[in-house]
């Protein structure tokens, strides 16, 4: 796609709120990959996606580290919405390999490639356009994303990343959806085990280190 056309549908969406930019995306695009982490403020994007699409799979990509309360939010929304959950998982050999080798004490960045961006890259590869419920204004990156960008061979679409987390809570609280169990104990962002702590917003993820990201949105 080129330049002129994503710049066309930047301009286009921009002018309606998150719930049409997803009415429309499913209007506009047929393979449509949306992924969510199940974290604290994924709620609004998989609440809206129920609304619209009910049956659409919803990608959870399992790394093998999470804290077992988030593939269990993951299976209360499946439960109590029939929300279409499908999980995606690393490569069992290499996964091993970084369990063994402790490689988030060593390279985090190898580690989330590992374990969270090569199943996602296998996955972009079935779709057009990929959804993620990315907020902007939490870190330098989130700061300067449009609504579209270019992928290699995939759109990505933040259909929030004018929206902050505190707009999230405002959509949580009106229409009374569940939260993530960790979030009562003070996580503001839940990753893997290893690399989240409690904190206020993203202060918890890779605390005490430069990295701010997995990676999933760098390329």
């Amino acid at each position: 796609m080129s330049i002129l056309n994503i710049k066309t549908l930047c301009e286009a969406y921009s002018q309606v709120n998150h719930r049409e930019r997803l009415v429309g995306l499913f209007r506009d695009f047929d393979r449509v990959l949306v992924t969510s982490s199940f974290g604290t403020t994924s709620v609004m994007l998989l609440h809206l996606v129920h609304q619209i699409k009910p049956d659409h799979p919803v990608y959870f990509i399992d790394t093998g580290y999470h804290f077992e309360e988030t593939p269990r939010f993951a299976e209360q929304l499946k439960r109590e919405w029939g929300l279409n959950v499908v999980y995606a998982k690393p490569k069992s050999d290499e996964h091993n390999w970084s369990r063994k080798q402790r490689l988030w004490t060593k390279d985090p960045d190898l580690c989330c490639g590992i374990n969270k961006v090569n199943p996602l890259e296998a996955l972009k590869k079935r779709h057009e356009v990929w959804v993620s419920g990315m907020m902007g204004g939490t870190t330098d990156l989130r700061e300067n994303l449009p609504i579209f960008v270019e992928d290699k061979n995939i759109l990505r679409f933040y259909p929030f990343i004018d929206k902050s987390e505190a707009d999230a809570a405002v959509y949580k609280r009106i229409h009374r959806l569940p939260s993530h169990p960790l979030e009562a104990e003070g996580y503001g962002s839940i990753g893997c085990t290893h690399c989240t702590q409690r904190g206020e917003g993203r202060s918890g993820r890779w605390a005490g280190s430069t990295k701010t990201e997995c990676g999933l949105h760098w390329r």
